[in-house]
């Protein structure tokens, strides 16, 4: 394309150019690849946590395993949601100051995420819900229209994490006034794992359970090596091949709103307050746990290709670091010799 002076743009002003237009009308995320579901596996849905849950379970145990993940992840929504004002997490929320006595399974996920905060250096931070408020992430994102007209209010930057005080004896929670708890995306990933130890202990194998990209897998498919992933790209998708462990992808594909004339995403950057102003467009992250590919893949995100394929390897994390421009880079041991590209 040439510009008014009919001088060529250099490639750093077409990436600039690509990057701007990607801001102004990002791209619908590509459609996933359909697979065929292996001899003897069958594949059960529903919808909690505001995605939809996909399983593939044993023919003979597909109704009892579907049930045994969904009575799970409906006890998780219960206490960790956010958008439910009756949860156990609104209540912690509206008592900040207090010291207030959690489940086991709200203390677990807080402890989580505070390791997992203190691991990151804060980039991670799970105490930023009044930040996503004020960018407009103020109910379910089904609810949320594509555009608001709400005024911007400035960012508030995070870190006040490290002000929650905890007693692991007594299970009591302290959050400092101010602040209040989004877990989001960290208790999803450990919603998977939770999910497949169930049905691990219930002797449902093989399994996998995906949670709207992010999942985990349980034995192999009768006959099979490995589960084939699909992992998405800027306008396309590759597969690639899973043998156990998760993988979890971060990205503003599927959550992002205008609030007038300017683009908002969930993945906010705590320095800021405000969403992250990266140059990638996703961070896919192949790890043991799908709780720790979460974290991972979206600290990658809000750090940017340089630093966050750096993050990936101080911790020897494989990733797959897609950039606005549609380029990519992998870090070891991101499998990129066994990477497919699927036609669509």
């Amino acid at each position: 394309m040439a510009s008014l002076n009919s001088k060529e743009e250099t490639p750093v002003e077409q990436v600039a150019l690509r990057q701007a237009a990607l801001r102004q009308h990002p791209p619908a995320e590509p459609t996933p690849p359909e697979y065929s579901t292996p001899a003897g596996l069958r594949r059960e849905e529903f919808r909690a946590m505001g995605t939809t849950i996909s399983l593939l379970l044993p023919e003979s145990q597909a109704e009892s395993g579907a049930q045994i993940v969904r009575t799970l992840f409906s006890e998780w929504e219960q206490v960790l949601s956010r958008f439910l004002p009756e949860s156990e997490l609104s209540q912690l929320n509206s008592q900040a100051g207090t010291p207030i006595a959690v489940s086991d399974l709200l203390y677990t996920v807080l402890a989580t995420a505070l390791t997992a905060a203190q691991a990151t250096e804060g980039i991670y931070d799970p105490a930023l819900l009044d930040q996503l408020v004020r960018v407009g992430y103020d109910r379910t994102f089904d609810e949320l229209p594509a555009v608001s007209f709400d005024p911007i209010i400035p960012g508030e930057p995070g870190g006040r994490w490290r002000g929650i005080k905890v007693d692991p004896i007594r299970r009591h929670v302290t959050l400092p006034i101010g602040i209040k708890l989004d877990f989001g995306g960290i208790a999803k990933g450990m919603a998977v794992d939770a999910a497949l130890e169930r049905l691990r202990q219930s002797g449902v194998s093989p399994a996998m359970v995906n949670a709207g990209g992010d999942l985990a897998v349980l034995g192999l498919p009768a006959g099979a090596e490995q589960w084939p992933v699909s992992v998405p790209g800027l306008e396309q998708f590759w597969t690639i091949p899973l043998h156990n462990g998760a993988i979890a992808t971060s990205g503003i594909a599927r959550r992002h709103w205008w609030q007038g004339k300017t683009l908002r995403h969930h993945l906010l950057d705590p320095r800021t307050g405000l969403p992250a102003q990266s140059d990638l467009w996703s961070v896919t992250v192949v790890a043991d746990r799908c709780e720790q590919a979460e974290v991972a893949a979206k600290v990658a995100f809000i750090l940017g290709s340089r630093q966050g394929a750096d993050f990936l390897r101080k911790h020897h994390i494989a990733g797959l670091l897609v950039r606005e421009d549609g380029r990519w880079d992998a870090v070891e041991p991101w499998p990129i010799d066994l990477m497919e590209e699927v036609q669509q």
